[in-house]
């Protein structure tokens, strides 16, 4: 990780590292090797440079956070080597000294670009004083870009969150069809996340910075959808008073995603294959077609194959549609995936809700992991928000999760593993991990307070921890 990088901990913080690199350019060798010591012992890790032009070079090659520039140098000065720093997009933070001190030249470089500017002679602590403001500046605007960044994603750009092989298999799948305008039909569970893998292909596209327009048709009445999705013209019905234009129309140059395709009407699903097939629409009560250019994503819970057997999805729709299939498995087929999704909501929530939650416990993930989440991903999302909410400290217990979730783990952590086994040795062991892993939950990984709750030496904790492959 760079300095110019970032980390999202579970904890919902956002943490930027120290901004510590920085380029020192100055013709004077004694300035150079003076301010070198200077940086080194206070902590930065500087690099010098004897000319603009070399600092240039430098630049090219790695990145730095800081730039600190002398003003008179032969060649190229200090104000043109800010000049060319902006001009390459360079965006380190400069800042420019010299003895032949002005507020005209100190103007003149911040309006060229630099930070700031520092009179020669100056004492060594001036130069650390103005390097920490800067750093202490420019960390608190990254944060501040990296929250909004976070409450655009939470908002209105969802990511699909996934550690697990098959997931990521099927997202390089959704990424190698994105860049083609085919139809694609996404199956999955409900609450596996169906809408978010059609924003991830919209998003990859050549017609990303067109519209994303998704309509679920299972939950609009039959009776309205032809209108929402096709329009309608000036009364062509009773309350029809003027045109309106439907989603096809909405979507031109972009993506329509059509999620409980399988709940369409037989009579309406005609309309969507010749759309599909010219990209032809009519609005309700017009005779006369309208040009469309949209790509179709569509999505079902269902089984379509049956639903053509039983007769109520058209064949040739399905086809149509299923020009590539991208199915989601449900989130108990990849437990991989509970807890990363997990450390995503809680830094979601943290933002969203003003909450500060910093761990989530091992019995917790535990618990979460073994859960079936008949509800997938929108489940755990709920429970992980109902649980931020009800804690009383900053981390997520066993005690914050749903009656359902703690009970169906305290049947299997205490029963399940002990009756796979008839070893009073073996259960004797299961036991003890169970009990060392509560304890050190209970106190936050405090090794030396769990061994007084667990009544045994420390020593011999360590040695159990060791043994039992504890982290």
């Amino acid at each position: 990780m760079n300095a110019n990088s970032y980390e999202l901990f579970p904890s919902g913080f956002c943490m930027v590292e120290q901004l510590r690199k920085i380029l020192v350019v100055d013709d004077e060798p004694n300035m150079l090797h003076m301010l070198h010591a200077v940086l080194t012992q206070d902590g930065f890790e500087p690099t010098c440079a004897e000319s603009g032009p070399q600092a240039l070079e430098l630049v090219e090659k790695e990145e730095f956070d800081f730039i600190l520039s002398d003003v008179r140098m032969p060649g190229m000065d200090g104000i043109q080597l800010v000049e060319n720093l902006r001009a390459r997009r360079v965006e380190a933070i400069v800042i420019l000294m010299s003895a032949y001190g002005s507020i005209d030249l100190a103007l003149e470089a911040i309006r060229k670009g630099a930070y700031d500017y520092i009179s020669k002679p100056f004492k060594t602590d001036e130069v650390v004083l103005t390097l920490r403001k800067a750093s202490e500046r420019e960390r608190l605007r990254r944060e501040v870009v990296m929250l909004k960044r976070r409450l655009l994603r939470t908002e209105g750009n969802p990511t699909i969150i996934a550690k697990s092989k098959g997931m990521h298999a099927i997202l390089e799948s959704a990424r190698q069809v994105a860049g083609f305008d085919s139809p694609v039909l996404i199956t999955g569970e409900s609450g596996t996340g169906k809408e978010l893998m059609a924003r991830e292909i919209h998003a990859r596209s050549r017609i990303a910075q067109g519209p994303f327009v998704a309509i679920n048709c299972g939950a609009i009445p039959r009776s309205l959808l032809e209108t929402e999705l096709f329009g309608h013209a000036k009364g062509a019905f009773t309350g029809a008073s003027a045109a309106k234009p439907g989603l096809f129309e909405e979507a031109h140059g972009g993506t329509l995603f059509l999620d409980e395709i399988g709940s369409m009407d037989m009579s309406l699903q005609v309309k969507i294959l010749r759309a599909v097939d010219n990209g032809e629409i009519r609005r309700v009560g017009q005779n006369s077609a309208r040009q469309v250019k949209v790509r179709i994503l569509a999505a079902t819970n269902e089984d379509l194959t049956a639903a053509i057997e039983q007769g109520t999805f058209r064949s040739d729709l399905y086809y149509r549609l299923n020009v590539v299939q991208i199915h989601i498995p449900p989130l108990r087929e990849r437990r991989e995936d509970v807890i990363p999704l997990v450390e995503h909501f809680i830094t979601i929530f943290n933002v969203k809700l003003g909450l500060s939650v910093k761990r989530i416990t091992r019995e917790a993930k535990e618990a979460l992991t073994r859960h079936t989440w008949k509800g997938n991903v929108r489940e755990l999302q709920n429970v992980i928000e109902r649980a931020m909410i009800l804690t009383e400290t900053d981390s997520i217990t066993l005690e914050s999760l749903p009656h359902d979730i703690r009970d169906s783990f305290s049947t299997y952590g205490e029963g399940n593993q002990v009756e796979e086994t008839l070893s009073l040795k073996k259960a004797a062991k299961v036991l003890e991990k169970d009990l060392i892993l509560r304890a050190l939950d209970r106190t936050g990984g405090n090794r030396s307070q769990a061994a007084l709750l667990l009544e045994i030496s420390y020593p011999s904790l360590l040695q159990r921890i060791k043994d039992y492959g504890i982290r």
